[in-house]
This record gives structure tokens, C-alpha cells and sequence, in this order.
């Protein structure tokens, strides 16, 4: 099975460091409260001002510190320390969080960039390195805003987004619930917990309607993803069974077969190698959940591997893909 190697993360970090500041393009989600408000993308994120667009940013920032955390000796170390110090000081962070206070900026990236941040958050929390003390403490009141927005917002939302796309609410759970687990963060790792089973507990036999053209999560591999990491081992296994019971039969079948993508260079059809990508990532994770010599483990695994198969190659070469497709091929190459 294809996994990550040393070159491959050299690659990977290039890729990222070539456009995290890379100011433009940018697709800004900006909310304008006044003509105060008209400003570039730098001057709003001093940090997340490259890679397109604010989430994009934020994961590649993920990206680089998780590949020098797993090859501390990656020829680009020495650009990723020298970018990170640059860019996380208390008075560009003290920028970014003044932004997300404004009274319309609540729902600012809601909620796959919340997920992200608070990603980036337990990387720096576990990262061996001799500046991460002082970089997860400069950053610390990003990490705090996110989790208070979690801890808000979670409670109200009666129902879940299960669409593919950067409002799939499954996804966000799940890297939250990491965070919050690695970090200690009790109360938020009990909350995302009891919304999960609130969501998703009951959900049975999936037909797995998908893909939709710009979706790049699998709305039905992420959900079970997501209950892998809030179900004890045999509890899930239970819920598994029932969730996809045709499983071992390769059924529902749109699960199994990697998304054709036409045109690299629209931002949204290229949304789709993630889809093959992040499919991947599930597909290993969910396969690594159930017996050895399990007719569904390897459906799962055949699966993982012909959907990486078709997306690797296409990490780099259009820029609506490569400012942020290397994170997701991360996700699947060590799942």
C-alpha cells in the first residue's frame, strides 16, 4: 500500500511553502461592515493571507509543521522554522483574533475552518521542537476563540450539514474531537461526543447519494469516520454493521469507484481529487477498524488504494489543487 515516505514530504512541504504566502489569487469570505472593512487579503489575515483562500492557508500551516514533526531532518526545515516564526507573533495573531471578534465575523469559516485552527492548535501542542512551546502560547488566543465558538454553537444546531463540501459537519467533529482529546480539552471533546450521537447514533442503512460535482468528502465514509473516533470498538463495529450492512458486497457502489475529474483548473471540479483523496484517508482508517481477513476490511482496502491511485499524480501541476490537495494526500498516505 502507497504511504508516506521522506520524499514525498519534502514535496509536499515545497508545495505548501510556495504558497502560503502567495497573497493572490485569493477568494476572500469577507463580511463588510463598512468601507473600514475594504481592505486585502494581508492586511485582514496577517497570518492565513496566502494559499487562495483563509482554510487553505490555515491546513498548510498544519501541513508543514506535521511533516517537520515526522521528518525533523526534511531539507525544508530550516524554511518552515523561519516561516512560522515570521508569521505567529503576538501582534498578527492579536490581528487575526481582533477580526473573528467583530460582531459579524461569528460565523467567519464556519466550521471547516474552525476545525482546521483548532488542528493546527494540537499540532503546535505536540510538536517536538524546540520553538513550539513559544509558538502554541503566542497562538493560543486563536485556539481559544475557536474552541468558544465550538462550545456555542454546537448546542443550537439541531441538525447536521452532510453535505461533501467545507460545510460537512462530520469532518469538522472529527479533527475537533483529535484537538480536543490531544489537548485535554474535556468539556469540548464530551460535547462533540454527545452532538455526534445525537446526529448520526440512529443512522442506518446508507445509500450513499454521492458525489455531488464539487464535493471533496465522502458525506458517508466521513460520518463513519467520525463515529470510529466516538464509539468504543465494539459499539462501533455494531453501528458500522448497520450504517453500510452491504458493505462486503462493495455496495453501495458509488463508494468504491474513484470520481472522474474533468478540469483541473476549475476550482470546484477539482474539488474532486480531494474527494478520491480524502476518500482514501477514510477508507484506510475505517479498514484499519475492523478484523484482519475481513471480506469488508478489504473491499475497504482495494478501494483506498485505487482512489489514491487515481488523485497522487494530480497533487501538483494547477494551483486550484495545489494550494491545498498535499493535506489530504497527507491524510490518506498515513492512514
Amino acid at each position: 500500500m502507497t504511504q508516506l515516505t521522506s520524499a514525498i514530504a519534502a514535496k509536499f512541504a515545497t508545495l505548501a511553502l510556495d504558497h502560503l504566502t502567495r497573497e493572490y489569487p485569493n477568494k476572500l469570505t469577507h463580511a463588510l461592515a463598512g468601507p473600514q472593512d475594504v481592505q486585502g487579503p494581508r492586511a485582514l489575515h496577517p497570518i492565513f493571507y496566502g494559499s487562495y483562500d483563509w482554510h487553505s492557508c490555515v491546513h498548510g500551516y498544519w501541513l508543514v509543521l506535521h511533516l517537520l514533526e515526522r521528518y525533523p531532518d526534511l531539507p525544508e526545515a530550516e524554511r518552515i522554522v523561519a516561516l512560522v516564526d515570521e508569521h505567529f507573533t503576538d501582534a498578527n495573531v492579536a490581528a487575526e483574533r481582533a477580526y473573528l471578534d467583530l460582531p459579524h465575523n461569528r460565523g467567519f469559516e464556519r466550521p471547516y475552518g474552525w476545525a482546521w485552527l483548532l488542528a493546527l492548535s494540537a499540532q503546535l501542542d505536540t510538536l517536538k521542537h524546540p520553538h513550539a512551546a513559544r509558538w502554541a502560547a503566542t497562538f493560543a488566543p486563536l485556539t481559544d476563540a475557536f474552541v468558544e465558538r465550538f462550545e456555542e454553537f454546537l448546542p443550537k444546531a439541531t441538525y447536521p450539514l452532510r453535505v461533501g463540501t467545507h460545510f460537512n459537519m462530520a469532518f469538522a467533529l472529527a479533527l475537533s474531537l483529535d484537538f480536543a482529546r490531544t489537548t485535554s480539552r474535556d468539556a469540548l471533546a464530551a460535547l462533540i461526543v454527545d452532538t455526534a450521537k445525537r446526529w448520526y447514533l440512529n443512522d442506518v442503512g446508507c445509500q450513499a447519494w454521492e458525489p455531488a460535482g464539487d464535493e471533496f468528502l465522502s458525506p458517508s465514509l466521513m460520518e463513519a469516520e467520525l463515529m470510529r473516533r466516538v464509539l468504543p470498538a465494539e459499539a462501533f463495529a455494531d453501528w458500522f454493521a448497520r450504517f453500510l450492512p452491504d458493505l462486503a458486497q462493495g455496495e453501495p457502489a458509488t463508494l468504491f469507484v474513484p470520481v472522474t475529474v474533468t478540469d483541473r483548473s476549475d476550482g470546484k471540479i477539482a474539488h474532486l481529487d480531494g474527494l478520491n483523496l480524502s476518500r482514501a484517508w477514510c477508507q484506510r482508517s475505517l479498514a484499519r477498524a475492523l478484523p484482519a481477513g475481513n471480506a469488508r476490511r478489504a473491499r475497504l482496502e482495494d478501494a483506498a488504494q485505487r482512489h489514491l491511485d487515481s488523485a497522487l499524480d494530480h497533487v501538483a501541476g494547477d494551483y486550484m489543487g495545489e494550494h491545498w490537495l498535499a493535506t489530504f494526500a497527507t491524510l490518506a498516505l498515513e492512514a
